[in-house]
């Protein structure tokens, strides 16, 4: 019997921002929260693992200073890992450290690989750009050098994400924030990753346009069978979104289930008290 191999292992990945000292590199260091009161270095994520399968969407949540954008960040190599193990099945085999790669491999692995959609799209997209320029330029980095293809994979991705095509060439600044959010989802899936990055996409957007939104990333799912982690702090986006569920507190992973065994029988006191306060 095949067991199937997941498509993203993380083992004991940590990131810290400071050198640490003898109080806070103990065994059981006496933390205020994530922060070492003695050297001020912060502990933004500790020993996180886990493991995400083909077609799958995790999903992490947890209250702002968890540590859930910095794991995302480190993840799509925005920032370097302190410690840690990462391999992608696609990525020689699932059999190298994708965070001791070189500079240049790491380039590749996110230009080939993943996909990236930020919670302030001015990170993900070129304001000035057009909307097709942005999505080609992903596609580039990719090594698509034929302005035909680019071209009409992009208009294929505007159509695909609800983007008139009459407005291909404006600048996203010229549009609202979901149409931008909609614009960074295109140029993520512009290369075909097989994973995709979602870092609190439904913030500060209005009801009904989070609504279309989460439709849309669920339609995207289930026809490309892509693999997704979407962080949110909204407990209802997790519920709609994730088959699987981590709850980070302080940088660490203090539960993680099937989404429903999660939100419906929550264990940890910081859990309950999450699903709790939506009752």
């Amino acid at each position: 019997m095949m067991v199937e191999q997941p498509i993203l292992s993380v083992r004991n990945l940590s990131k810290q921002y400071g050198e640490g000292c003898l109080h806070c590199q103990q065994s059981n260091p006496k933390l205020e929260k994530n922060y070492c009161p003695v050297c001020k270095t912060v502990y933004a994520c500790r020993d996180i693992s886990f493991d995400l399968y083909r077609g799958e969407i995790l999903g992490i949540v947890g209250e702002s200073g968890s540590g859930k954008s910095t794991f995302m960040k480190s993840l799509y190599f925005d920032e370097n890992v302190t410690t840690g193990e990462g391999y992608l099945q696609d990525y020689k085999d699932g059999k190298v450290n994708i965070f001791t790669e070189s500079s240049q491999m790491k380039r590749q692995i996110r230009n080939m690989l993943l996909g990236m959609v930020y919670q302030n799209p001015i990170l993900g997209l070129k304001m000035d750009f057009s909307s097709l320029s942005n999505i080609a330029e992903k596609q580039i980095a990719a090594g698509n050098r034929h302005v035909g293809n680019m071209e009409a994979r992009s208009y294929d991705l505007l159509q695909h994400v609800n983007i008139p095509l009459h407005r291909s060439k404006e600048a996203p600044k010229n549009f609202s924030g979901g149409m931008q959010q909609r614009i960074q989802i295109a140029k993520a899936l512009s290369n075909n990753p097989p994973l995709l990055l979602l870092d609190e996409v439904t913030t500060g957007l209005d009801l009904s346009v989070q609504a279309d939104v989460l439709d849309l990333i669920k339609s995207i799912q289930r026809e490309f069978n892509i693999s997704m982690i979407v962080v949110s702090h909204d407990l209802a986006v997790i519920r709609m979104l994730a088959d699987r569920t981590i709850v980070m507190l302080n940088g660490e992973i203090i539960e993680h289930g099937l989404t429903d065994q999660v939100l419906e029988d929550p264990q940890h006191s910081y859990t309950q008290q999450l699903v709790y306060s939506l009752l």
